[in-house]
């Protein structure tokens, strides 16, 4: 049992080596800090300007940069329920985001126009594909620039793309259309077939 003895108060002291004391300095410092986190959290609690600033002075950067933030979030919270309060929308305007058609034609100039900075997108070229046969969707004034865009279409893409011109040329000449728009994708379909074959 003397051993025992011994022992846990050897551990003791070691224990209390290992942990350092704070010095009075360092007590002042944690209890001060402790203090105008308690004056702050009062002030924001009565919106009270003055408190604030007469704060700032003894604030530490960190504790100022936190405070900033706290401030900036109430005031964005007030200005929102007054906005609600008045009956206003808060829902922000975002910018239009470009379609589909917008950003494949947009794919097909830069192809044209700046070869050097285009760069190969396979949902671009997709959509070009299934849609160059739409007058609408794919204005003549693009239309020649595709044809040259198919002119270098390579391997898989090029067979399938001659495959469905020709199922769709097929399917056109065995039902009669008066209607403009099928007789102006006759034409376009055509066209891919006289390039491609």
């Amino acid at each position: 049992m003397a051993k025992d003895k011994k022992k846990s108060s050897i551990m003791k002291e070691k224990k209390k080596r290992k942990l350092p004391l704070m010095t009075e300095e360092q007590e002042q410092l944690v209890q001060g800090t402790e203090h105008k986190k308690k004056k702050l959290a009062k002030a924001t609690e009565r919106n009270d300007p003055i408190t604030e600033h007469a704060e700032d002075e003894d604030l530490t950067p960190e504790e100022r940069r936190v405070l900033e933030r706290k401030l900036k979030k109430e005031r964005k919270k007030e200005a929102k329920k007054l906005m609600r309060d008045a009956g206003a929308s808060v829902k922000k305007e975002d910018p239009p985001k470009p379609t589909g058609s917008d950003l494949a034609l947009q794919y097909l100039l830069s192809w044209s126009e700046n070869p050097k900075h285009w760069k190969f997108q396979k949902t671009r070229q997709t959509w070009l594909l299934l849609h160059m046969y739409d007058k609408e969707k794919v204005p003549d004034k693009y239309f020649s620039i595709l044809l040259d865009y198919l002119d270098g279409l390579q391997g898989r893409a090029r067979e399938l793309t001659v495959e469905k011109a020709e199922a769709l040329m097929k399917e056109y000449e065995t039902t009669e259309y008066d209607d403009s728009t099928v007789l102006e994708k006759m034409e376009r379909i055509r066209k891919i077939l006289q390039l491609l074959s």
